[in-house]
């Protein structure tokens, strides 16, 4: 019974945002507006936990369900129904999804009470809502991308608004304008891909395509093809080189949105497209290696960014791009599972981090600098205490959540014989743990570097605490269905998702490096560099503070290079935006549209002008002329019937 309910679980979310789009505006009370949005997730979120315990009473062979509304597309040999498939993966990101969701939207009225908005804001949560759930839900890659689109709009409209407000050097809307059109690029290469999966396969839908594919065998060209082109749309998605740049300046709009894109939603679609395809990626080692490398380079480039940076969402931005960078990793080595279980945790205390943010940010009446902030900590003791919580998980501090998904990452990454890129991913542990301890200090520690007559900071409403609290609980405890056989426990996650990469763990020949001892070890060796980064830190953002300001005056160059993001987004503008844009003058605008397009626009009525002229000089008005044409034509056509 719970499986046939997925319909309503989906599209409860679509009615929230009819309801409060359509008569949002005339509701007099926020609350009102607030309940309406929150609860039709709250139902969803009840309607996956209901599926969740009725599949984990099931025989794994009875895990897989799908639910068929009805033929969608019948078009010569291509058959796509609207449908969605019910299995451990599915279920696991619907759970993620509007259970960090509900707790989004709860934070929210607390966060928005006042702004003009605040019911087209609850409108385009919940529409963020259901797009998220049908890509997740989808049984074929059309319904797939049908979300994939759909969480991109929410994106531009989320991000954008504040339409009214600027932002670094443009304004919200830039920023929104940024991260749609760079994801059109990743939309291309998922694009390409399913024209090639229907190709090869002559179907979308994933029991097919994966049943067909199974049978093939490992290194096909086709496939290699495939993968590189859909995992392009993943890089799009998920914020990795070369397609990050759109992430970090997402944080121009509501820190809600920020938590919901960057924590359980859009960022993790493209983890879960590769995740979902696991059999085809099984098939392209040469793509897994480009997964890996990608990922353990985004990794580390972007936790080198995160060192220096003090907009506070711009921290925890550049953060997301580097956990990001570990998911890929899991996936580009194997580790289907290890992936995913990161994909939770992270949902949890990176949620976390960025409500915080929002709560200090909503205490310091907008502050988003941290080097004016300082000494919170008093002012704020719960939005203090849950970030701490965050920062440590993120850290991968033992017993917190973080050390689990992200050793276990590690050591599927040195077991799978990539000593190099585990390397990359333990000196990114160590970036991490350094510069978020940086940002918790530097915002709730030392001295107090705010104006007092202007800001006045205090504790979050509960509406916002609350949340944090939860969310911190969870930050902490969520690692334990992970734990690794080395540690005593089953690792009851990595079982729950065996099922769905059994194909692809077969074709796979990859063969483990190391035992217990060495896990032990690289456990060890894990907990102590990020425990010497958060030192580290600690020590020198708040007892010798003379030191990253002489390391930084001495090493200005390095300095600001990471200051200005190694002015990546400059190259861009400078290789491809102002070139694009001097053909579009040059060419497409001068000459393309106004001579071409225009000349044929005007042209053609001139053309008629001409030709009406001449045959209006036919038409006299005199009947003597209009005889003699017709004489003459009895004449002509005589003479020709008699030369026949």
């Amino acid at each position: 019974m719970p499986y046939q309910l997925i319909g309503i679980a989906v599209f409860l979310p679509l009615v929230g945002f009819i309801i409060n789009g359509l008569v949002g505006r005339k509701l007099k009370s926020e609350m009102l507006v607030g309940i309406i949005g929150s609860a039709t997730v709250g139902i969803s979120f009840v309607i996956a936990v209901m599926m969740f315990f009725e599949m984990l009473g099931a025989p794994v062979s009875e895990r897989v369900h799908t639910v068929e509304y009805f033929n969608w597309i019948a078009a010569g040999a291509l058959h796509v129904s609207f449908a969605y498939q019910i299995d451990q993966l599915s279920i696991l990101m619907m759970l993620i999804v509007t259970g960090v969701g509900l707790l989004i939207h709860i934070y929210s009225i607390g966060y928005m009470h006042g702004d003009k908005g605040f019911w087209r804001f609850f409108a385009y949560l919940n529409l963020f809502i259901f797009a998220m759930l049908n890509l997740i839900m989808a049984d074929n890659f059309l319904v797939l991308f049908l979300g994939w689109e759909g969480v991109g709009l929410c994106s531009y409209l989320l991000i954008g608004f504040w339409y009214d407000r600027k932002f670094d050097k443009g304004t919200t809307g830039d920023a929104a304008k940024k991260a749609f059109i760079v994801n059109r690029i990743g939309d291309f290469g998922f694009l390409v891909g399913m024209f090639l999966i229907f190709q090869m396969f002559g179907t979308l839908t994933f029991r097919d395509v994966f049943a067909q594919a199974s049978t093939l065998s490992v290194g096909n060209t086709t496939v290699v093809w495939m993968t590189l082109a859909l995992f392009l749309g993943a890089t799009g998605k998920s914020a990795q080189i070369p397609l990050f740049v759109w992430l970090p300046d997402a944080m121009a709009g509501p820190t809600p949105v920020s938590a919901l894109i960057h924590a359980a939603t859009m960022v993790t679609a493209g983890i879960y497209m590769v995740a979902r395809c696991s059999v085809l990626f099984a098939l392209a080692p040469t793509t897994m290696m480009v997964v890996a490398i990608v990922g353990a380079a985004t990794a580390l480039f972007a936790a080198t960014i995160g060192l220096v940076q003090n907009d506070i969402k711009k921290v925890l931005a550049y953060s997301t791009v580097s956990q990001l960078g570990y998911m890929f990793l899991a996936l580009g080595v194997g580790a289907f599972a290890a992936g995913l279980f990161h994909v939770m945790t992270h949902a949890f205390f990176k949620a976390l981090l960025f409500l915080g943010s929002g709560s200090v940010i909503h205490a310091m009446h907008d502050e988003q600098d941290i080097q004016k902030m300082g000494g919170l900590k008093k002012y704020m003791p719960v939005t203090f205490w849950t970030f701490v919580a965050g920062m440590i998980a993120i850290a991968g501090i033992a017993p917190f959540s973080g050390f689990f998904s992200k050793d276990e990452i590690l050591w599927k990454t040195f077991s799978s014989g990539n000593y190099f890129l585990w390397g990359i991913g333990l000196l990114g542990a160590v970036l991490t743990a350094f510069y978020m301890t940086r940002l918790t200090t530097l915002t709730f520690g030392g001295n107090e570097r705010f104006d007092h007559h202007h800001v006045h900071p205090h504790e979050s409403p509960k509406l916002m605490t609350v949340p944090l609290i939860i969310l911190a609980v969870l930050s902490v405890i969520s690692g334990f269905v992970g734990i690794p056989h080395s540690l005593g426990g089953n690792n009851a996650i990595e079982h729950w998702l065996d099922p769905v990469f059994e194909v692809a763990h077969r074709k796979m020949t990859m063969t483990p490096h190391g035992g217990e001892a060495i896990e032990y070890v690289l456990m060890i060796v894990s907990v102590a560099v990020a425990a010497g980064g958060i030192w580290l830190a600690y020590t020198w953002y708040l007892k010798k503070k003379e030191i990253p300001e002489k390391l930084a005056a001495s090493n200005a160059g390095a300095y600001n290079l990471l200051l200005n993001k190694y002015k990546v987004d400059e190259l861009y503008d400078a290789v491809i935006v102002m070139p694009m844009q001097k053909a579009s003058d040059l060419f497409f605008w001068k000459i393309f549209d106004v001579k071409i397009i225009d000349g044929i626009v005007n042209g053609l009525p001139r053309l008629i002008a001409i030709v009406s002229g001449f045959s209006r000089k036919v038409q006299t008005g005199f009947t003597q002329s209009y005889v003699l044409v017709f004489i003459l034509g009895v004449v002509a056509m005589l003479g020709y019937l008699l030369t026949k």
